[in-house]
């Protein structure tokens, strides 16, 4: 007989990869868990290409066995949901770390209409030897709370791999990295569509196993970091911008009209050449900042927000009159300078007095170009907007 999607309430995925020693055990805790509490469910084995036997032993215990060519622990886990046939799916590690005999936190959550239920091992205990202290106490708590000042979030263990979630409001995010920072994904992808979240207790034990295991502290926890900043362009460009642009504008406006002495320091136009090259830096800095939304929105990147539909609606034109303005006041000012040098009949000048005209008027048509340049391409990005929009041929 078929089964379908609709007759099973719960999936408990296991991603497998060469699991053999731990297999068994975890599955059958998860089915002991599904007959304990007379949930209608199965227990799917997402295998990534074992060589141990890890296949075989899940089908002799009853397990459904779905085969992931795609290598990777994201890849197994999207590929798991995929064939999952439960309406929930309950994910956790099958190194036997997780008790799958205490699920029920999770269900009953997913029951109250949540739809991600994560974990959080902190809360419910680590035990001896089941977490490095450096991912205990440096690299866990720091990436989750990057994630919440990133992501704002009340969820504070981004990383625990037993949570569960509404199958469907999960799938219809779409996620695709292939790695360990799918868990990362998962939960700010869930916050930037504003899934309903929560946290329970979990207990995290030392694993069954006596190889080493899959994850590398330091590739892994840069994979997350990375992942962190590329999916928040305000953190990764728009703030570090306008940090560099302000510190760039107070040290030239201050210097614009003369040196200043602190202590035994002169600060003069070498300090303002260098508070130029701030201001270009930050400006060109925002202008990635502005392109990386338009494109993560129209490629479904990150979820459309205000902020993004307003920088949409910037047009081409409105870009080549900010442009053109900076570029004709960067002119000015050269006039200005060439009329300085032809008082001397355009001989020798004091750099300390012309260089604190060129250097502002060199940064304003520097700025003006990049910004009219900018703006054809931000036309580029919308036209490929409306064209996915409007599914009109150009």
């Amino acid at each position: 007989m078929n089964i379908i999607k609709s007759e099973l309430e719960l999936t408990i995925l296991m991603p497998c990869l060469n699991e053999a020693e731990t297999l068994e055990t975890c599955i059958r805790k998860a089915q002991t868990f599904l007959e304990k509490n007379n949930i209608a469910g199965e227990v799917l084995i997402a295998d990534n290409g074992s060589t141990d036997g890890s296949q075989a032993i899940a089908i002799k215990n009853g397990a459904r066995v779905v085969n992931i060519t795609q290598k990777g622990y994201g890849s197994a886990l999207i590929g798991g949901n995929e064939a999952a046939l439960g309406k929930y799916v309950i994910m956790g590690d099958a190194d036997d770390s997780y008790d799958f005999l205490d699920l029920m936190p999770f269900v009953e959550k997913l029951r109250e209409g949540y739809q991600l239920v994560m974990g959080n091992r902190f809360r419910g205990g680590i035990k001896k030897g089941a977490m490095p202290p450096l991912h205990r106490y440096l690299g866990n708590p720091v990436l989750s709370f990057i994630g919440r000042i990133f992501y704002p979030s009340k969820i504070k263990d981004f990383h625990c791999g037993l949570r569960g979630y509404d199958r469907i409001a999960i799938q219809n995010l779409h996620l695709r990295t292939t790695g360990m920072e799918y868990a990362s994904e998962m939960v700010v992808q869930s916050t930037l569509n504003h899934l309903k979240m929560i946290e329970v207790p979990t207990t995290l034990s030392p694993d069954g196993r006596t190889r080493a295991p899959h994850l590398r502290s330091f590739r892994d926890g840069w994979r997350h970091l990375k992942f962190l900043l590329m999916y928040s362009p305000n953190w990764l460009f728009f703030y570090p911008g306008i940090l560099f642009i302000t510190i760039g504008l107070i040290m030239s406006s201050i210097l614009f009209f003369g040196p200043i002495t602190i202590g035994q320091l002169n600060f003069d136009i070498h300090t303002l050449l260098y508070s130029s090259a701030f201001i270009i830096m930050g400006v060109n800095i925002c202008i990635f900042s502005i392109f990386t939304k338009i494109y993560a929105a129209n490629s479904n990147f990150i979820p459309a927000s205000n902020s993004i539909n307003r920088i949409s609606k910037l047009t081409t034109e409105k870009g080549l009159i900010v442009g053109l303005i900076l570029f004709f006041v960067g002119l000015g000012f050269t006039v200005y300078a060439v009329d300085l040098w032809s008082i001397s009949s355009f001989g020798n000048l004091d750099p300390r007095i012309v260089m604190r005209v060129s250097i502002p008027s060199i940064t304003s048509i520097i700025i003006g170009v990049q910004i009219i340049f900018s703006s054809f391409f931000i036309g580029i990005l919308n036209i490929k907007y409306k064209n996915d929009q409007n599914n009109e041929n150009i």
